[in-house]
């Protein structure tokens, strides 16, 4: 089982400078105008990739003690990173605060939650 564990981590570090290297090809306004072709693409591109982050953070972190509560802590942080990052874009001239794309966002990481917690439990 730790041999999967550190299998998850590599992925989800991967991912994590993945998921970085396109936030600041966002903000810096370098995403390829080929996007512009598919309507709307940013609204699937938050609930996958927001899913794809989920889905990884929590498969390694699972539930957390915290006191006496157990809880989701890979989903509060990456949903509360969520909901900064999508309100400073607001201040960027390269993006826009878009009240869809945050839906969507909160949906990914519902969805990859969903999807991990359901894996997780037909492992155990």
């Amino acid at each position: 089982m730790k041999e999967q564990k550190g299998c998850w981590i590599a992925l989800g570090l991967l991912y994590a400078v993945a998921f970085s290297v396109l936030l600041v090809v966002a903000y810096t306004g370098n995403l390829p105008p080929q996007l512009a072709i598919i309507p709307n693409y940013d609204k699937p591109g938050h609930l996958i990739i927001y899913g794809i982050a989920t889905y990884l953070g929590h498969r390694v972190l699972r539930w957390q003690r915290i006191g006496r509560f157990r809880l989701p802590l890979w989903v509060i942080a990456f949903g509360s990173f969520t909901l900064v990052e999508e309100g400073l874009q607001a201040f960027s001239p390269n993006r826009s605060f878009d009240g869809l794309d945050l839906v969507m966002s909160f949906l990914g990481v519902g969805l990859g939650y969903w999807l991990a917690e359901r894996h997780l439990s037909r492992l155990r």
